[in-house]
């Protein structure tokens, strides 16, 4: 009976794929590979602008495959990310932006947990009106005007970073997939810290957030992604033209086409003015990998934990 059960067990390890398995895969490769491409052709035309002389990317009405020198030929170039960084402002956005992303996301993470550990402990104070006055504000907001009059008028958060930072402390969509992420720890760990004096402040610093590092990771990849691709707040609240991130410059750039800052010639005569216009094309390609690249350098080190933190929030445990 043990061999017989034992065959069994290796012909159903070995099962070959029937032909409907088999096609149905190799669709699934193809489809796959389909949508990769889609995804990756226009971050691959960019980057490869980035790299080509100006006058071939000025000239050019398809797609660039490869890095392309004056002449058409394979040759890659850096002069467009060297004048990049002789705009005035480009640098000082940069620095303001890596500073708005370290202090917002922290402070969002500090608040979020906060929140996230209240509305997830048994035996909360008003637990369920409280949080359906949260997710109250997911539907209905007062809008544009009423929370700019707020912000610069009764807070007084105008031409300050703060407006970029403290009105957003809070994403009730990331605060519930915390929460519910929190409750699926066990409740006797809360017990056992209280019966050897731990607070609640202690336990969740000390206990319940190291056993959350996935789902923190991914609340730190949401937050810091929102920071950096915010632009619409700055444009509001930000007057000071050093004060501006990284994302308004370039909506400056490339939108109102404002590259003459970085571009040499004599822009007085109709060359200088045809070089201005070529090497403009080629410097809006590189602020865009310029600005781009720091996410695609911190996704690597939170991608293993996107996926787990992502299903852990989303499913009550």
């Amino acid at each position: 009976m043990e061999a017989k059960a034992t065959k069994t067990k290796v012909k159903n390890k070995i099962r070959k794929e029937s032909p409907g398995e088999r096609i149905f895969d190799v669709f699934n490769v193809i489809f796959l590979v389909a949508v990769s491409v889609v995804a990756i052709y226009p971050l691959w035309h960019v980057i490869c602008a980035s790299f080509s002389n100006p006058s071939i990317v000025a000239k050019t009405t398809g797609t660039i495959l490869y890095p392309m020198n004056a002449q058409g030929g394979f040759g890659a170039t850096i002069a467009a990310y060297t004048q990049m960084w002789t705009h005035p402002l480009l640098s000082t956005a940069y620095i303001n932006s890596i500073g708005i992303v370290v202090v917002g996301t922290t402070l969002n993470i500090i608040m979020t947990s906060i929140c996230a550990y209240v509305l997830s402990r048994e035996g909360t104070m008003l637990k369920k009106p409280f949080t359906l006055f949260i997710m109250f504000t997911m539907f209905f907001g007062g809008g544009m005007i009423p929370s700019y009059i707020v912000n610069t008028q009764i807070l007084g958060l105008n031409d300050s970073y703060l407006a970029l930072i403290l009105p957003g402390a809070i994403s009730v969509y990331n605060m519930i997939i915390m929460r519910t992420n929190f409750e699926g720890i066990p409740a006797s760990l809360d017990e056992a810290a209280r019966l050897d004096g731990a607070g609640h402040m202690r336990i969740l610093f000390q206990i319940v957030l190291p056993l959350s590092k996935a789902i923190i990771a991914v609340m730190i990849l949401y937050y810091a992604v929102g920071h950096w691709n915010s632009w619409f707040s700055a444009s509001l609240y930000i007057r000071t033209a050093s004060k501006k991130p990284l994302q308004l410059v370039l909506r400056e750039i490339l939108i109102q086409n404002d590259t003459s800052s970085m571009s040499s010639g004599s822009s007085g005569t109709a060359a200088g003015q045809a070089d201005q216009a070529e090497i403009g094309e080629t410097l809006k390609y590189a602020t865009i990998v310029f600005a781009t690249v720091p996410i695609l350098i911190v996704y690597p080190f939170l991608q293993k934990y996107f996926t787990k933190g992502v299903m852990v929030g989303a499913v009550k445990g």
